[in-house]
């Protein structure tokens, strides 16, 4: 019985549910005629490996990885910083997309994880376009602000890392995005919990993080420095242009 509430309460089953599509058929024929067919063969290694991962929900979706890698084109991304890494999917899906001498600062608290998937980011050819940092992010950013140089010199940032400092990530990296420049809130409708009843059943750390993210979800909405457009590829994204 108790199994069954729990699985009865809000949140990410498994990784063919962090889509927030309704039908698992759709979102099968979506991966099945549009993203594997075109998946990059190291990406396809990369999340079969991941997925026998006892945390694999923490990977980033395939049809997301496709989003983020024709983004990353479209605006011509060469100098990216990424906040959470763990196996590397987006990683990788990130410095297959930027030019040979484009350059990924990837940060994460685990370089275990990292290194689960850098042979296979090493057999790809993309291992020199990427400077991993192990350590909390929040210093790092800091230490890169210090130097003014590094003001206004990515093209984009990727956040998919601890929900609770998702805001103080915002502050930081506004500040190092160009003008025009992009940055990607991953989780951003956190499982469809955003829109629960206060007494709906969630999973405990659905529960935990939600307000996190709500803070988070009001806040961009209210930022007048940037234009924002959330979209529902994934568990949520939330996409923000620098204006100022």
């Amino acid at each position: 019985m108790a199994a069954n509430n729990e699985q009865n309460k809000l949140g990410h089953k498994d990784l063919a549910h962090k889509s927030l599509l309704q039908s698992d058929e759709l979102f099968q024929y979506i991966l099945e005629t549009s993203v594997f067919p075109r998946e990059h063969k190291s990406l396809k290694e990369l999340r079969e490996m991941t997925e026998k991962h006892p945390r694999n929900l923490m990977a980033t979706p395939a049809d997301e990885g496709q989003f983020l890698s024709l983004l990353l084109k479209l605006i011509n991304a060469k100098k990216t910083i990424e906040i959470g890494v763990y196996t590397g999917y987006s990683l990788l899906s990130t410095a297959l997309a930027i030019p040979h001498d484009g350059k990924i600062l990837a940060m994460d608290v685990s370089r275990e994880y990292y290194e689960l998937g850098l042979p296979i980011i090493q057999k790809a050819g993309v291992e020199h376009k990427i400077d991993f940092r192990e350590g909390p992010a929040l210093p790092l950013l800091d230490e890169l602000l210090k130097d003014e140089k590094n003001k206004g010199s990515f093209d984009f940032v990727f956040v998919d890392a601890d929900k609770n400092n998702y805001l103080n990530y915002h502050h930081r990296v506004i500040e190092l995005v160009k003008v025009g420049g992009l940055i990607g809130y991953d989780n951003t409708l956190w499982g469809g919990s955003v829109v629960a009843p206060p007494d709906a059943p969630l999973m405990d750390y659905v529960k935990h993080y939600r307000g996190y993210i709500l803070e988070l979800n009001k806040y961009l909405a209210d930022d007048s420095r940037i234009e924002i457009c959330q979209l529902p590829v994934g568990d949520g994204i939330t996409l923000c242009r620098r204006l100022v």
